[in-house]
């Protein structure tokens, strides 16, 4: 059995939503500006998901992307339900999320402005052959499936089993610096100041 026939057999193939954590489990805590300071000076990567469930592309940022598991190949990441991109990448059986650098920094911010056109560019992104939409310039593209979402508050977590990735290189050096959010401000990170 394949890592994928695993997966497939394990957990729920459609994007339902399941409840992370059963109704009236949850206790009441600090307010939603208390909890937003305390994770204020932590600094999150930047990404792009990328989806298309069929009535044309649609595009956000996000700083929740992680990885889960090498074997398999696992990520997840968590969508607002206030984000007009939310409905569609639910639908959506496959997507694309793309890792930023400093070079990705307007993309990183068209993705996140309400109400414009990501895709007005048309030399800007392009179309995978499995269907998925994708932007040309960001080095790190994954593709993967959707193999779950849970409900959590007013956002869903998304599990996506990762089939296919480019990547710019194993040579640090190389690369341009990640480009991270920190205390509402887009920031590079400097790889020369390292502490160990």
């Amino acid at each position: 059995m394949t890592s994928n026939q695993a997966i497939n057999n394990k957990v729920d193939q459609s994007p339902a939503a399941t409840a992370l954590v059963p109704d009236g489990q949850l206790l009441e805590g600090i307010s939603p500006d208390e909890f937003r300071l305390a994770f204020r000076n932590h600094a999150a990567g930047v990404a792009i998901i990328t989806a298309d469930a069929g009535d044309g592309p649609v595009a956000m940022t996000a700083t929740s992307v992680f990885s889960v598991s090498a074997t398999p190949p696992l990520l997840v990441f968590s969508v607002s339900s206030l984000s007009s991109a939310t409905p569609t990448i639910l639908r959506s059986p496959s997507l694309v999320v793309h890792l930023l650098d400093t070079t990705n920094i307007a993309l990183a911010r068209l993705c996140s402005t309400s109400g414009v056109d990501r895709f007005a560019d048309q030399d800007s992104w392009d179309v995978l052959p499995t269907g998925e939409p994708y932007f040309v310039e960001p080095p790190v593209r994954i593709r993967g499936e959707v193999v779950n979402t849970y409900e959590a508050g007013m956002s869903r977590l998304v599990v996506v089993n990762v089939t296919h990735a480019t990547s710019p290189g194993a040579d640090v050096e190389t690369l341009n610096a990640p480009l991270v959010y920190h205390s509402r401000k887009w920031l590079a990170l400097d790889r020369t100041a390292t502490l160990a």
